[in-house]
């Protein structure tokens, strides 16, 4: 039986050091965010990211009116296919522009159905996106997973390891029913938390079970110590 969500918590939380809190909380420059770069880390990502705010400005009328050489050279930061990562943000802005008036604020006062099937209306915003949106909104109540937390999360022995990612990310949210709450600073705090130690320790290859402060309640963790020799 995997630990309870609060103790994983508590433990990541004396492990390492406090998160900041996040520095991008639009829900228009979170999609962004998610489509200035592909495949790179969250350094290069910022990197593309600020580019875009310097150069051109974060919000969807700024883009649709930006010349294509500049969204370009934005792009080309955020690595492979800059091209289509053109057509995509401004594709994003004018979404914006034509379905949300340019304020994507006014989703997040929908009911909860409503508004994720609005934000996955955009590019890369599938419901783990949609729900990040909605958590670090502070709209919804809702542990939001990308891939590192829901590794980890796997590996505990919450949900199983399924055909695809949306079955593995439904199968985690489904056993981890009744353990959220609805303190939005709590389920933000899990989600810097599992994700840091998704990227740190309990990594897709070699993960550092030793090292890891979770290996006592941790079934993935045990048997990899005890094929590695105990």
């Amino acid at each position: 039986m995997p630990p309870p969500l609060q103790e994983v918590v508590r433990q990541l939380g004396s492990y390492y050091v406090r998160p900041a809190p996040p520095k991008i909380t639009n829900p228009f420059e979170m999609i962004l965010w998610e489509n200035v770069a592909y495949l790179l880390d969250d350094e290069r990502r910022a990197k593309a990211f600020d580019t875009l705010r310097t150069k051109v400005g974060t919000t969807p009328e700024r883009i649709a009116a930006a010349p294509r050489q500049t969204l370009l050279e934005v792009a080309r930061l955020g690595g492979m296919f800059p091209e289509k990562r053109v057509d995509r943000l401004r594709f994003i802005a004018e979404l914006a522009v034509s379905e949300f008036q340019g304020d994507l604020r006014q989703v997040l006062k929908l009911p909860l159905p409503r508004a994720k099937k609005a934000l996955k209306l955009f590019p890369s915003i599938g419901d783990p996106g949609a729900e990040k949106i909605l958590l670090f909104t502070g709209t919804a109540p809702i542990l939001a997973l990308e891939s590192n937390g829901l590794r980890v999360l796997v590996r505990l022995g919450y949900g199983a390891e399924r055909k695809n990612y949306s079955a593995t990310y439904r199968s985690v949210q489904e056993a981890l029913a009744g353990q959220t709450g609805s303190d939005c600073g709590f389920l933000l705090e899990a989600y810097q938390l599992l994700r840091q130690h998704g990227k740190e320790l309990c990594r897709t290859a070699q993960p550092a079970c030793r090292s890891c402060p979770l290996v006592a309640r941790c079934a993935y963790g045990r048997a990899s110590r005890d094929v590695a020799g105990g």
